[in-house]
């Protein structure tokens, strides 16, 4: 595997923005700093291009810190025919795992029988999945009998619809912490001589001759402006692509159509073990997750469409009932709305057709577009595969002449953190965020504050918040509480009492007033009473 020079440790700041000032000219510029716009900057930085990613709000802020924490090949794509989509995403899975040990693991998922040929026909799927997943697959499923169902999932209802519990299989695909590998992303870009900026808008795009030459910055802190340049400049923006596409042409057809999905967190009891279950056809055709993560319980999700494209959007009532109805159906406890210790929602961007001429389809998942100018769009996709879609766009850049050709190096890359991991990191599953940090764990603990607890339920302490600040660009209080730690996701009345200390700590960081310190405890707790059930 490649070795990475020394970690570089992020600028302050105003230093980042006086590179700026100073060095307007970039080889590529990534607009976006979600799951794809990240990748798409590493593996530029890595080939040896001089690489600035912008992003409007904080790194993951969008849909990329609202997943179902799954690193997976797609079962259900099996059912469909899409052999080579699966066979991708899982290659995919087996690199992801084995760059980045410290923040994906395998999870065994228990898909349970209730009717009599659910066993063998989900048996000899998920046998098919094995195969695909080829010398890089986490583990082999198998058969289980009833007994062995329950062991593993003790939570499952024993009948469904009057039917009972056969039996069940379980199989392995992986989980991660998505914000979490977002930051990490953030920080191996640093690593491999890129940089990446939070709270940085783009206003508008550059020409030069009817091509696409840059981007005008606006500092969302501050009051500051720049005009970059780049040789090449990305859109990768997620479900907001057609906000950057009609910079340039105010009558482009919209290419993305949203979904909303909502996922609940409970507590951990309803799913004490340390399986996930998968009830992969619901009354109306939908996939049911039940997941242990962070020493809690996620359910969800559901696919709901939107016209609008809110930057937060909110669960509506239709979506909790659903959720806590299927759940009752399929769990031997009910969980009540009185049991949710969070609910978010996020928006996925699927692509629909534009008419314009498109580059290629690299994958039945994600789209490229390259506008008559030359901007380049990215969407689509999921977490799973945002290495190969990163490697897909600067390969279209390079086919396109933007940039000189240099070879995609990321399938052995490491992520930050993930050399030298120490031998005492906690489990995965123990509800414990350290060892997100894999070898910077012990830097951690020697930070002011090791011994504060902020945030039981989420392990969040006060050392966490001063090593946020210092190491992983957090800015806000709401970058420290819902995704450098994601006590808001876990439980947000816990993160929203922790707030004012927080946004002490924060401020003591980055020399802040007691001001400052209250508008943004004002601002967390009206964004967590949106992760609240009333």
């Amino acid at each position: 595997m490649q070795t990475l020079h020394t970690p570089i440790l992020p600028p302050e700041r105003a230093t980042l923005l006086a590179t700026l000032e100073r060095e307007p000219k970039w080889d590529v510029i990534v607009i976006g700093g979600g799951a794809t716009g990240l990748g798409t900057a590493v593996d530029a930085a890595s080939r040896g291009y001089r690489t600035l990613l912008v992003e409007a709000a904080d790194f993951a802020k969008g849909t990329s810190s609202k997943a179902t924490k799954l690193v997976h090949g797609g079962v259900r794509y099996l059912a469909q025919g899409n052999i080579s989509l699966v066979r991708e995403a899982l290659h995919e899975r087996g690199l992801l795992a084995r760059n980045a040990p410290h923040l994906v693991w395998p999870l065994g998922f228990v898909v349970p029988a209730y009717q009599l040929f659910d066993q063998p026909f989900y048996g000899i799927g998920l046998k098919l999945y094995d195969m695909l997943a080829g010398g890089l697959n986490l583990s082999g499923s198998r058969w289980l009998n009833h007994r062995e169902t329950l062991a593993a999932a003790p939570t499952l209802a024993e009948h469904v619809g009057g039917r009972p519990l056969r039996g069940g299989n379980l199989y392995f695909d992986g989980q991660f912490d998505d914000a979490r590998l977002a930051i990490a992303l953030m920080r191996t870009l640093f690593d491999v001589g890129g940089t990446a900026i939070n709270y940085l808008r783009v206003s508008g795009l550059s020409q030069r001759n009817g091509v696409i030459d840059g981007v005008t910055v606006q500092d969302v802190l501050g009051d500051a402006s720049f005009d970059l340049k780049a040789s090449c400049v990305i859109n990768a923006t997620g479900v907001w692509v057609d906000a950057v596409r009609q910079m340039e042409d105010g009558q482009a057809r919209s290419m993305v159509a949203p979904s909303q999905g909502v996922h609940l967190t409970l507590p951990r009891s309803f799913l004490p073990g340390d399986r996930a279950i998968l009830i992969p056809k619901t009354d109306d055709g939908r996939v049911l997750f039940v997941v242990p993560w962070n020493g809690h319980t996620i359910i969800g999700t559901t696919d709901t469409p939107r016209k609008d494209l809110p930057l937060e959007p909110r669960a509506g009532a239709d979506d909790v009932d659903f959720i806590l109805e299927t759940a009752t159906r399929y769990l031997s406890r009910a969980p009540t709305r009185a049991d949710v210790t969070s609910v978010w929602a996020g928006l996925r961007p699927l692509v629909k057709a534009t008419g314009e001429a498109s580059t290629a389809s690299l994958s039945r998942e994600h789209t490229i577009l390259v506008s008559k100018a030359g901007l380049i769009t990215v969407t689509g996709g999921k977490w799973t595969t945002y290495r190969k879609m990163a490697e897909d766009v600067v390969g279209t850049a390079i086919q396109r002449q933007m940039l000189p050709a240099a070879p995609c190096v990321t399938a052995d890359l490491p992520l930050h953190g993930a050399q030298g991991l120490p031998a005492n990191l906690p489990a995965p599953g123990s509800g414990s965020p350290d060892r997100y940090y894999g070898n910077e764990a012990g830097m951690l603990h020697t930070l002011p504050g090791n011994d504060e607890m902020l945030v039981p339920g989420a392990g969040l302490t006060a050392a966490h918040v001063r090593f946020a600040a210092r190491f992983e660009l957090a800015r806000r209080v709401e970058d420290v509480l819902a995704r450098r730690n994601r006590a808001l996701f876990l439980e947000a009345s816990a993160a929203s009492a922790a707030a004012p200390r927080v946004a002490e700590i924060l401020a003591e960081e980055h020399g802040h007033d007691a001001a400052w310190q209250a508008a943004e405890v004002a601002s967390f707790r009206e964004l967590a009473s949106g992760y609240m059930l009333a």
